[in-house]
């Protein structure tokens, strides 16, 4: 599997890889690419990912960074029409447990 982003450090271990694991409730395996659109819902969602937070080195996300993204809440916001563009190369495949590949694949950027 692919590095989804270093820059910002992305990932439920924060090494760049969008990988799942055991400890990972939230399953943060959908590489995205993130959009304003979604930073608004997910921020309406409870959970805002623009607004840095320095005490756990987060820098806030902005339109263009890619970010290892929970499944379900990637499957969320596409059922609302808002989800992210997807590095599928970069995505785990326990994505597919709780998302659907025709969604995923619809808005994948590394395939034609």
């Amino acid at each position: 599997m692919a590095d989804c982003s270093h820059n910002p450090k992305t990932g439920f271990f924060r090494d760049g890889c969008c990988r799942g694991d055991v400890r990972d409730i939230g399953r943060h395996v959908v590489c995205v690419r993130v959009t304003e659109a979604f930073l608004t819902f997910s921020a309406g969602r409870g959970n805002d990912l623009s607004t840095p937070r320095p005490e756990f080195g987060f820098p806030g996300l902005k339109p263009g960074d890619q970010w290892c993204l929970c499944a379900a809440r990637w499957q969320e916001a596409f059922d609302a029409g808002c989800a992210p563009r997807v590095v599928l190369a970069a995505t785990d495949m326990l994505a597919l447990q709780t998302c659907r590949l025709v969604d995923l694949k619809s808005l994948a950027v590394d395939i034609s």
